[in-house]
């Protein structure tokens, strides 16, 4: 199958492209509906760049949306409306922002286009009305078990800690730094240690690491936290968990159903998950007998190949004109 899809969530599109289809990247003026392509990311042959200005002799059999202003480029560069002329499905990535309990989405007044949600939650927080809706689970491709928790340092990672503030739980970070030092990785990292006022070395802004630097240096650090408020599932707690990572994570949106509480510690109470972080720094065993747990549970839910067969089974009852409604579990 050929599919356009632009690359828009760099993490969920390294999963996405691993599959057996042909991936159509668009490249070049983004402002008219181009894109970044590949984006230099080390993708297979199969996620091809496809020039602005050859997309309207493009061969699609279906497109993945991600933005809703994609539905207007698709008809503008293809000649085609998304859901009546091309199957299309539109994947959610996001919890919603606003008064969430009524939270309307973008494409809730129409029935052509279904909606992919990555997770239960955003799911069940986004009021979907008319379109269809499923969720397809994350699924990231398996590091390997890396983890050595050589360091007694805590790992962190987020975007954007000192702008997103509170949605990422950066102002609970210096609680966590008093239990042991904080390596923070991410973009725009730069400022955070200034932000929180702490004593020098206490939190460590650790920069914007490719994949294969950030996965080897985290899976040194005693731990993972996940101090995270109001984001969708995080696929960096999926890729610690992966490394064999345990896991001390605040119980907001997806986090109680990705992370059993064996592979770490999961609550709302932060005294109960500095409790937990100071046992796992202080007990290195303990750290690594969970972070087992934390890698097993994730290769079974969250593993590459589960993600890439769900997929199949909705692009496959898509181009059918059968969307799939409902979990793909």
């Amino acid at each position: 199958m050929r599919i356009l899809v632009w690359h828009v969530h760099g993490g969920w599109m390294d999963s996405f492209v691993r599959g057996g289809h042909d991936y159509l990247l668009p490249t070049g003026e983004p402002e008219r509906g181009g894109g970044i392509g590949r984006g230099g990311r080390d993708w297979p042959a199969t996620a091809v760049e496809v020039p602005f200005a050859e997309l309207r002799d493009a061969e699609v059999d279906a497109v993945v949306l991600q933005r809703p202003v994609e539905l207007n480029h698709v008809e503008r560069l293809l000649g085609r409306r998304p859901g009546r002329d091309l199957p299309a499905v539109f994947v959610e990535h996001n919890t919603p922002k606003g008064e969430v309990p009524s939270t309307v989405h973008p494409l809730a007044d129409q029935s052509a286009v279904p909606i992919v949600h990555v997770t239960h939650f955003n799911a069940l927080m986004w009021d979907s009305g008319r379109a269809p809706s499923l969720v397809v689970e994350h699924g990231v491709p398996d590091p390997g078990p890396l983890y050595t928790g050589s360091l007694d340092r805590i790992g962190v990672v987020v975007n954007e800690p000192v702008r997103r503030a509170r949605v990422t739980g950066t102002d609970l970070l210096p609680a966590f730094a008093a239990v042991a030092p904080l390596d923070v990785y991410g973009m725009k990292t730069d400022a955070l240690p200034g932000a929180l006022g702490l004593a020098d070395g206490l939190v460590t802004a650790a920069g914007d690491l490719p994949t294969a630097l950030l996965h080897p240096a985290l899976a040194e650090r005693r731990l993972y936290l996940h101090p995270n408020r109001w984001t969708s599932l995080g696929l960096s707690l999926l890729e610690a968990m992966h490394l064999g990572m345990p896991v001390v994570a605040l119980a907001a949106t997806e986090v109680p159903r990705a992370v059993p509480p064996e592979a770490g510690a999961v609550s709302s109470d932060v005294a109960e998950l500095v409790a937990a972080a100071r046992l796992l720094v202080t007990d290195p065993d303990e750290a690594r007998s969970r972070g087992r747990i934390a890698r097993e549970f994730a290769l079974e839910r969250h593993g590459l190949s589960t993600f890439l067969d769900r997929w199949d089974g909705v692009l496959a009852e898509l181009v059918r004109g059968r969307p799939t409604v409902g979990s793909t579990r």
